[in-house]
């Protein structure tokens, strides 16, 4: 049965998981000023910790570790960079330690529901203005944050063996059938079957390359899960088999390999976007970015401002960008068609050259 009384580094694990990586990833690949305070880096080669806004040298992803604070990355054996401080007290805007105060309340006790008057109260501010503040820094309200938390606590205490309904209510969820009608968003699966890590699931996949590197598509009897692009195809696999750890996975798929011809054509310019059916786990949200994306035309491009304000959010430009960076598959959602307001090409989940190359080719073709 679940231990309500985990401890509370247990509990920041918890809610560093909610996080998607490939998001922390983007913040500190960008060394966004937003993240600072709300998480650090480790870096398991050098035994250093650091703010997302770190000066030095990006490290390999894969040496990468997350840690909501500097106690928490303390306690696990990392020391803290000289050159960021990450632990001294957060110089930040007022406006911004107030979000972190609010965040770090909710992550406390993800289980429960915390008012916003409450919340209020521990950032100092008013209600509305701390409404405001999460919006302009986060890109979501208290509520949206807390319901992730919420969703962290459920899959983790999946993933450790908990019974689906210790794990539905102890996460805070009043409603086990809540659970259920959401998990297709939430979870990607009904909880059962995510406590399985996937047990059951087949995966196939296919890897080729391109001008841009190699190319993995993997599919569910659902649909394409995965597009990735890299230098590496074994870590592609790799990759891969994280997300469906509990999955058979395995290379033996004539038509997936039709599918991987279609979408290394589009990444050479030389066929349209491809229209193939997808399995992708995501929120509501992510769901709605992705398809605003799906609706931008080869050869141009969309900021991250302007898909906030076609799907009704427009002071969420920040949550559009995460969910830009937390997308599985490459060039079937577009997202590399996703720029900074200024014009310049911004992050990308699989590395800015490539964005700016498969912008220039589609550019290029555009004016054929």
């Amino acid at each position: 049965m679940l231990n309500i009384g985990w401890p509370v580094a247990a509990r920041c694990r918890m809610v560093m998981r909610m996080l998607d990586e490939n998001v922390l990833w983007q913040a500190v690949e960008a060394r966004n000023p937003a993240w600072d305070g709300l998480f650090v880096y480790a870096v398991s080669s050098t035994g250093i910790y650091c703010r997302p806004t770190c000066p030095s040298r990006r490290p390999r992803r894969e040496r990468v570790q997350y840690f909501q604070d500097p106690a928490t990355a303390g306690r696990a054996g990392f020391r803290a960079c000289r050159r960021c401080r990450p632990d001294a007290p957060l110089a930040a805007a007022p406006g911004l330690d107030r979000v972190v105060r609010a965040c770090r309340a909710i992550a406390k006790r993800p289980a429960s529901r915390v008012s916003l008057p409450a919340l209020a109260r521990v950032a100092g501010i008013g209600p509305h203005q701390l409404l405001r503040s999460f919006r302009t820094a986060l890109g979501v309200t208290p509520r949206e944050y807390a319901e992730a938390c919420r969703t962290g606590c459920l899959k983790t205490a999946l993933r450790t063996g908990s019974g689906v309904a210790d794990a539905v209510y102890a996460a805070g969820f009043g409603s086990g059938s809540r659970v259920y009608e959401r998990s297709a968003s939430t979870l990607g699966m009904t909880p059962g079957r995510y406590a399985a890590l996937g047990e059951g699931t087949q995966v196939t996949y296919a890897v080729g390359g391109s001008s841009l590197g190699h190319v993995l598509v993997a599919r569910t009897s659902r649909g394409i899960c995965s597009v990735s692009i890299g230098s590496d195809p074994a870590g592609l696999l790799a990759d891969l088999r994280r997300e469906f750890p509990a999955a058979a996975v395995n290379g033996e798929d004539r038509e997936l390999a039709r599918a991987l011809e279609q979408v290394v054509a589009a990444i050479e310019g030389s066929a349209p976007d491809p229209r193939l059916p997808l399995d992708l786990r995501a929120t509501a949200f992510q769901q709605r970015v992705w398809r605003e994306l799906q609706r931008i035309p080869r050869g141009t491009t969309r900021s991250y401002q302007e898909i906030a304000e076609r799907i009704g959010r427009p002071a969420a430009a920040r949550a559009v960008a995460r969910a830009c960076a937390s997308n599985p598959v490459a060039v079937l959602v577009p997202c590399h068609r996703v720029v900074r307001a200024d014009g310049s090409p911004g992050g990308y989940r699989w590395g800015g050259a490539r964005k700016e190359r498969l912008l220039e080719a589609e550019r290029h073709r555009r004016g054929d």
